[in-house]
């Protein structure tokens, strides 16, 4: 099927009328991935342009989504910052810790084409086997959840480090994130420049904080990236994981696109932003265990939902599951096509 024109058509106002259907990236969901990853680590693949570009373009081929998304990892511009980055079986990442004055001191900005050649050099890769045909989505970590990953040392239950940082030394949280707006500024910037054609900030852990540390610690962060971008006709889409509590304070928020995840209402989230933003989302990942006409239903009732205007981007509520059926992942691609046709 030919892909939707996703950019020109979407990021350019007016806002199409028409949901456009996106995959985060490709996965343990896919037998293709899993024959590259078993001939290398994560990082590795990660850090191979070639190899990260082979993988970015597998959702295009096989699932016929609208867009690719660059295959990487959100901690990829943590680790020339000074903290140690590794991934673990059954663990997930496993990171230093930064949670004193002095760690967080020696952490230094980043110089992306010295730094993290590989991202800039997968993504004109990318462009050039997409060939104009499909656009090419760029991400990173806010700088409130790459602040989350580097005081907790990795995932967190509690997430008693970071908040014991906030509540009794803001000033060196300040610190921390005054050093992550910057490199995630520089990151997405060299991003841009490859040829990312729209840019996605996943803040994974900004739904753990109230309305007042969130906007403090991660909202007024974001808005200093937003401004830092080099963003010309560049779309950004920001994603906040388990934010249904913040939703009101995104109302003046400066991206084109709010990404939810599927514990939200769309229908209720289209209403309180009104026509100021697209919004990216949600069906629940684990919907694509069921048959594909419920699978179908689903995504007919989140596409009715969510409206004609000012924008709506199909997309899961959060990563596909590692055990999801590759062709139940078909269907539901197909059934948002249907829809959109």
């Amino acid at each position: 099927m030919t892909a939707y024109p996703f950019i020109e058509a979407c990021w350019r106002r007016p806002v199409p009328r028409r949901p456009v259907w996106i995959m985060r990236q490709a996965g343990r969901y896919m037998p293709q991935y899993q024959e590259i990853r078993g001939r290398t680590d994560f990082l590795t693949l990660c850090k191979t342009p070639e190899l990260a570009a082979q993988v970015t373009l597998l959702p295009i081929e096989i699932l016929g989504v609208d867009a690719a998304i660059l295959f990487s990892d959100i901690l990829i511009p943590l680790e020339p910052m000074g903290i140690s980055v590794a991934f673990e079986d059954k663990i997930g990442p496993v990171l230093s810790p930064v949670r004193d004055e002095k760690s967080i001191r020696a952490l230094r900005g980043i110089e992306p084409g010295e730094d993290v050649p590989f991202v800039p050099e997968a993504i004109r890769l990318i462009r050039r086997e997409l060939e104009g045909k499909t656009p090419l989505i760029g991400f990173s970590g806010s700088p409130f959840t790459l602040a989350t990953y580097a005081v907790e040392g990795g995932t967190s239950k509690s997430f008693h480090n970071i908040k014991g940082l906030l509540y009794s030394r803001p000033d060196l949280a300040d610190m921390l994130l005054e050093k992550l707006c910057g490199v995630v500024v520089s990151y997405l910037n060299s991003q841009i420049r490859a040829g990312a054609q729209a840019i996605q900030i996943f803040d994974t852990w900004g739904g753990i904080l109230s309305g007042e540390e969130y906007a403090r610690f991660s909202l007024n962060p974001l808005r200093k990236v937003l401004k830092g971008l080099d963003r010309d006709s560049v779309p950004v889409i920001y994603y906040l994981n388990d934010g249904a509590h913040l939703v009101p304070l995104l109302d003046s928020l400066e991206v084109e696109v709010l990404g939810i995840d599927w514990r939200q209402d769309i229908g209720q989230v289209r209403q309180a932003l009104g026509r100021k933003k697209a919004i990216q989302g949600n069906l629940d990942p684990a919907v694509l265990f069921a048959s594909p006409d419920e699978i179908a239903r689903r995504a007919r009732l989140i596409m009715d939902a969510a409206g004609p205007e000012p924008g709506h981007i199909f997309n899961l509520g959060h990563g596909i599951l590692p055990t999801t059926p590759v062709r139940n992942a078909i269907a539901l691609v197909e059934a948002v096509h249907s829809y959109r046709e």
